[in-house]
Protein backbone atom coordinates (compact mmCIF):
# COMPACT_ATOMS: atom_id res chain seq x y z
CA UNK A 1 0.00 0.00 0.00
CA UNK A 2 0.75 3.48 -0.98
CA UNK A 3 3.10 5.35 2.09
CA UNK A 4 2.55 9.16 2.75
CA UNK A 5 5.15 10.91 4.41
CA UNK A 6 5.24 14.07 6.27
CA UNK A 7 6.91 15.75 3.51
CA UNK A 8 4.84 14.56 0.93
CA UNK A 9 1.80 16.23 2.99
CA UNK A 10 3.63 19.73 3.56
CA UNK A 11 4.62 20.09 -0.07
CA UNK A 12 0.99 19.01 -1.62
CA UNK A 13 -0.31 21.47 0.94
CA UNK A 14 1.30 24.24 -0.78
CA UNK A 15 0.62 23.66 -3.56
CA UNK A 16 -3.19 23.14 -2.80
CA UNK A 17 -2.97 26.14 -0.80
CA UNK A 18 -1.28 28.43 -4.07
CA UNK A 19 -3.73 27.05 -6.48
CA UNK A 20 -7.02 27.94 -3.69
CA UNK A 21 -6.08 31.22 -2.75
CA UNK A 22 -4.99 32.62 -6.37
CA UNK A 23 -8.47 30.95 -7.55
CA UNK A 24 -9.91 32.85 -4.18
CA UNK A 25 -8.35 35.89 -3.79
CA UNK A 26 -6.64 36.41 -7.39
CA UNK A 27 -5.89 40.37 -7.86
CA UNK A 28 -7.35 41.40 -4.26
CA UNK A 29 -9.40 40.64 -1.74
CA UNK A 30 -11.63 43.75 -1.88
CA UNK A 31 -14.31 43.33 0.70
CA UNK A 32 -11.60 42.79 3.31
CA UNK A 33 -10.31 46.24 2.33
CA UNK A 34 -13.23 47.34 4.15
CA UNK A 35 -11.54 46.70 7.40
CA UNK A 36 -8.52 48.69 8.25
CA UNK A 37 -5.12 47.35 7.64
CA UNK A 38 -4.49 48.06 11.13
CA UNK A 39 -6.72 45.85 13.27
CA UNK A 40 -6.02 42.40 14.86
CA UNK A 41 -8.80 40.38 15.39
CA UNK A 42 -9.57 36.39 16.88
CA UNK A 43 -11.30 33.57 15.51
CA UNK A 44 -12.10 30.35 16.22
CA UNK A 45 -12.94 27.59 13.78
CA UNK A 46 -15.95 25.29 15.29
CA UNK A 47 -17.59 22.21 14.14
CA UNK A 48 -21.14 22.21 14.12
CA UNK A 49 -21.81 18.20 13.63
CA UNK A 50 -19.60 15.36 14.79
CA UNK A 51 -16.76 14.18 12.75
CA UNK A 52 -13.14 12.96 12.55
CA UNK A 53 -10.97 16.06 11.58
CA UNK A 54 -8.44 15.91 8.61
CA UNK A 55 -6.72 18.78 7.12
CA UNK A 56 -4.92 20.76 9.55
CA UNK A 57 -1.72 20.85 7.48
CA UNK A 58 -3.73 22.50 4.37
CA UNK A 59 -5.47 25.02 7.06
CA UNK A 60 -1.55 26.26 8.20
CA UNK A 61 -0.60 26.34 4.79
CA UNK A 62 -3.41 28.76 3.61
CA UNK A 63 -2.42 31.67 6.48
CA UNK A 64 0.91 30.82 6.12
CA UNK A 65 0.78 32.12 2.64
CA UNK A 66 -1.35 34.80 3.25
CA UNK A 67 0.27 36.32 6.21
CA UNK A 68 2.54 34.43 8.42
CA UNK A 69 2.01 36.32 10.98
CA UNK A 70 -1.28 34.82 11.95
CA UNK A 71 -1.08 32.59 14.70
CA UNK A 72 -2.86 29.19 15.18
CA UNK A 73 -3.65 27.33 18.24
CA UNK A 74 -5.14 23.69 17.06
CA UNK A 75 -7.06 21.75 19.76
CA UNK A 76 -7.09 18.65 18.26
CA UNK A 77 -5.23 17.13 16.28
CA UNK A 78 -5.37 14.75 12.48
CA UNK A 79 -7.63 11.49 12.95
CA UNK A 80 -8.86 12.67 16.53
CA UNK A 81 -13.00 12.60 16.80
CA UNK A 82 -14.78 15.55 17.58
CA UNK A 83 -18.35 16.49 18.19
CA UNK A 84 -21.07 19.08 17.38
CA UNK A 85 -20.02 22.71 19.08
CA UNK A 86 -16.07 21.97 19.45
CA UNK A 87 -13.85 24.11 19.01
CA UNK A 88 -10.98 22.47 16.44
CA UNK A 89 -8.78 25.84 17.16
CA UNK A 90 -7.85 29.40 17.74
CA UNK A 91 -6.58 32.23 15.50
CA UNK A 92 -4.98 35.38 16.19
CA UNK A 93 -3.72 38.14 13.47
CA UNK A 94 -4.32 41.09 10.88
CA UNK A 95 -8.28 40.85 10.25
CA UNK A 96 -7.71 41.19 6.49
CA UNK A 97 -5.43 38.43 6.94
CA UNK A 98 -7.98 36.15 8.98
CA UNK A 99 -11.12 37.07 6.48
CA UNK A 100 -9.60 36.87 3.14
CA UNK A 101 -8.13 32.92 4.22
CA UNK A 102 -11.16 31.78 5.80
CA UNK A 103 -12.96 30.44 2.93
CA UNK A 104 -9.90 28.47 1.49
CA UNK A 105 -9.05 27.32 4.90
CA UNK A 106 -12.39 25.94 5.43
CA UNK A 107 -12.98 24.79 2.43
CA UNK A 108 -9.92 22.37 2.52
CA UNK A 109 -11.03 21.52 6.47
CA UNK A 110 -14.35 20.65 5.49
CA UNK A 111 -13.78 18.37 2.62
CA UNK A 112 -10.80 16.36 4.08
CA UNK A 113 -12.45 15.88 7.42
CA UNK A 114 -15.39 15.04 5.14
CA UNK A 115 -13.36 12.41 3.86
CA UNK A 116 -11.71 11.18 6.66
CA UNK A 117 -14.82 10.92 8.65
CA UNK A 118 -16.63 8.47 5.88
CA UNK A 119 -13.43 6.61 6.03
CA UNK A 120 -14.02 6.01 9.97
CA UNK A 121 -17.87 4.90 9.09
CA UNK A 122 -17.13 1.97 6.79
CA UNK A 123 -13.52 1.51 8.80
CA UNK A 124 -16.04 0.57 11.81
CA UNK A 125 -18.35 -1.41 10.03
CA UNK A 126 -15.73 -4.03 9.18
CA UNK A 127 -14.51 -3.62 12.79
CA UNK A 128 -13.85 -7.47 14.46
CA UNK A 129 -12.77 -8.88 10.79
CA UNK A 130 -9.38 -9.60 9.24
CA UNK A 131 -10.14 -7.45 6.34
CA UNK A 132 -8.72 -4.24 5.31
CA UNK A 133 -10.47 -1.35 3.59
CA UNK A 134 -8.76 0.76 0.45
CA UNK A 135 -9.49 3.48 -1.16
CA UNK A 136 -9.24 4.32 -5.24
CA UNK A 137 -7.98 6.83 -7.50
CA UNK A 138 -11.80 8.10 -7.33
CA UNK A 139 -10.71 11.33 -6.22
CA UNK A 140 -11.50 15.35 -6.78
CA UNK A 141 -9.04 16.64 -9.07
CA UNK A 142 -5.83 17.79 -7.69
CA UNK A 143 -6.82 16.36 -4.14
CA UNK A 144 -5.53 13.26 -4.96
CA UNK A 145 -2.92 13.28 -2.28
CA UNK A 146 -5.15 15.54 0.06
CA UNK A 147 -7.70 12.75 0.19
CA UNK A 148 -5.80 9.15 0.19
CA UNK A 149 -4.35 11.04 3.56
CA UNK A 150 -7.97 11.99 4.67
CA UNK A 151 -8.43 8.36 4.05
CA UNK A 152 -5.93 6.73 6.42
CA UNK A 153 -7.20 9.83 8.68
CA UNK A 154 -10.68 7.55 8.91
CA UNK A 155 -8.97 4.24 9.81
CA UNK A 156 -8.68 2.62 5.52
CA UNK A 157 -5.18 2.32 3.41
CA UNK A 158 -4.21 4.08 0.75
CA UNK A 159 -3.85 2.17 -2.22
CA UNK A 160 -1.73 3.35 -5.40
CA UNK A 161 -1.39 6.73 -5.68
CA UNK A 162 -1.78 7.02 -9.59
CA UNK A 163 -1.01 5.59 -12.62
CA UNK A 164 2.98 4.98 -11.98
CA UNK A 165 3.09 3.13 -8.42
CA UNK A 166 2.00 -0.07 -9.31
CA UNK A 167 0.21 -2.36 -12.25
CA UNK A 168 -3.06 -2.63 -11.86
CA UNK A 169 -4.05 -4.59 -15.22
CA UNK A 170 -7.67 -4.72 -16.42
CA UNK A 171 -9.44 -5.85 -18.90
CA UNK A 172 -8.29 -4.10 -21.87
CA UNK A 173 -4.79 -4.23 -21.15
CA UNK A 174 -5.03 -8.16 -20.76
CA UNK A 175 -6.69 -8.49 -24.44
CA UNK A 176 -3.89 -5.73 -25.37
CA UNK A 177 -1.39 -7.89 -23.98
CA UNK A 178 -2.45 -10.89 -25.53
CA UNK A 179 -3.39 -13.17 -21.89
CA UNK A 180 -3.41 -12.49 -18.39
CA UNK A 181 0.39 -14.29 -18.05
CA UNK A 182 1.57 -12.56 -20.62
CA UNK A 183 0.49 -8.81 -19.15
CA UNK A 184 2.29 -10.05 -15.99
CA UNK A 185 5.23 -11.06 -17.77
CA UNK A 186 5.80 -8.08 -19.68
CA UNK A 187 5.24 -5.61 -16.13
CA UNK A 188 8.13 -7.97 -14.53
CA UNK A 189 10.50 -7.27 -17.36
CA UNK A 190 9.59 -3.85 -17.31
CA UNK A 191 9.23 -2.81 -13.90
CA UNK A 192 10.09 -5.57 -11.84
CA UNK A 193 10.54 -3.50 -8.55
CA UNK A 194 6.88 -2.30 -8.86
CA UNK A 195 3.81 -4.34 -7.15
CA UNK A 196 1.64 -6.04 -9.68
CA UNK A 197 -2.41 -6.44 -9.12
CA UNK A 198 -4.11 -7.98 -11.62
CA UNK A 199 -8.28 -7.98 -12.24
CA UNK A 200 -9.77 -10.74 -12.95
CA UNK A 201 -13.96 -11.39 -13.91
CA UNK A 202 -14.68 -15.33 -12.99
CA UNK A 203 -13.07 -18.11 -11.32
CA UNK A 204 -11.37 -19.52 -14.52
CA UNK A 205 -9.12 -16.28 -15.21
CA UNK A 206 -8.42 -16.37 -11.46
CA UNK A 207 -7.04 -19.62 -11.80
CA UNK A 208 -4.83 -18.51 -14.57
CA UNK A 209 -3.82 -15.81 -12.73
CA UNK A 210 -2.93 -17.77 -9.68
CA UNK A 211 -0.23 -19.25 -11.70
CA UNK A 212 0.86 -16.43 -12.86
CA UNK A 213 1.87 -15.28 -9.17
CA UNK A 214 1.04 -11.21 -9.13
CA UNK A 215 1.01 -9.50 -5.70
CA UNK A 216 -2.55 -9.52 -5.58
CA UNK A 217 -5.21 -10.36 -7.62
CA UNK A 218 -8.48 -8.26 -7.86
CA UNK A 219 -11.90 -9.81 -7.72
CA UNK A 220 -14.20 -7.92 -9.67
CA UNK A 221 -17.95 -8.19 -9.26
CA UNK A 222 -17.28 -11.99 -7.92
CA UNK A 223 -20.42 -13.60 -6.09
CA UNK A 224 -20.23 -13.93 -2.21
CA UNK A 225 -19.99 -17.86 -3.60
CA UNK A 226 -17.59 -17.39 -5.64
CA UNK A 227 -15.54 -14.78 -3.29
CA UNK A 228 -15.15 -17.82 -0.86
CA UNK A 229 -13.99 -20.44 -3.92
CA UNK A 230 -10.77 -17.84 -4.52
CA UNK A 231 -10.05 -17.84 -1.11
CA UNK A 232 -10.04 -21.63 -0.52
CA UNK A 233 -8.09 -22.04 -3.77
CA UNK A 234 -5.75 -19.39 -3.26
CA UNK A 235 -5.39 -20.71 0.59
CA UNK A 236 -2.91 -17.44 1.38
CA UNK A 237 -1.09 -18.12 -1.49
CA UNK A 238 -2.09 -14.49 -2.98
CA UNK A 239 -3.43 -11.43 -1.84
CA UNK A 240 -7.21 -10.62 -2.39
CA UNK A 241 -8.98 -7.47 -3.23
CA UNK A 242 -12.61 -7.51 -3.51
CA UNK A 243 -14.37 -4.61 -5.85
CA UNK A 244 -16.98 -3.61 -7.49
CA UNK A 245 -20.67 -3.01 -6.60
CA UNK A 246 -19.51 -2.86 -2.81
CA UNK A 247 -22.31 -1.15 -0.88
CA UNK A 248 -22.69 -0.99 3.36
CA UNK A 249 -25.89 -3.78 2.91
CA UNK A 250 -22.68 -6.19 1.34
CA UNK A 251 -19.81 -5.22 2.95
CA UNK A 252 -19.79 -7.37 5.98
CA UNK A 253 -20.77 -10.02 4.04
CA UNK A 254 -18.06 -10.02 1.73
CA UNK A 255 -15.53 -9.23 4.84
CA UNK A 256 -16.35 -12.25 6.48
CA UNK A 257 -14.98 -14.48 2.80
CA UNK A 258 -11.49 -13.81 3.65
CA UNK A 259 -10.64 -11.67 1.00
CA UNK A 260 -7.45 -9.50 2.37
CA UNK A 261 -8.93 -6.36 0.79
CA UNK A 262 -12.14 -4.64 -0.02
CA UNK A 263 -11.57 -1.56 -2.09
CA UNK A 264 -14.12 1.65 -2.04
CA UNK A 265 -14.57 4.45 -4.46
CA UNK A 266 -17.54 6.29 -2.19
CA UNK A 267 -14.39 6.58 0.70
CA UNK A 268 -13.23 9.52 -2.07
CA UNK A 269 -16.12 10.34 -4.18
CA UNK A 270 -19.18 10.26 -2.28
CA UNK A 271 -18.38 13.37 -0.64
CA UNK A 272 -20.04 15.08 1.86
CA UNK A 273 -18.47 18.11 3.65
CA UNK A 274 -18.31 18.64 7.17
CA UNK A 275 -20.19 22.17 8.82
CA UNK A 276 -17.89 24.11 10.10
CA UNK A 277 -17.50 27.68 10.83
CA UNK A 278 -15.37 30.81 11.67
CA UNK A 279 -16.09 33.27 14.56
CA UNK A 280 -14.37 36.22 14.47
CA UNK A 281 -14.38 38.64 17.16
CA UNK A 282 -12.13 42.02 16.95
Amino acid sequence: MYKIDKNMLDEAARRNAIAALEEDIGSGDITARLVSGMCEAEASIITKEDAVVCGTTWVDEIFKQIDPRVEIEWKVKDSDCVTAGQTLCDMSGNARSLLSGERSALNFLQALSGTATRSRYFFRLVEGTSVQLLDTRKTLPGLRLAQKYAVTCGGCLSHRMGLYDGYLIKENHIAACGGIAKAIDEARHLAPEKPIEVEVENLEEFKQALKARPDMIMLDNFSIEDMRTAVDISAGGVLLEASGGVTEATLITIARTGVDYISLGTLTKDLKAIDLSMRLSM
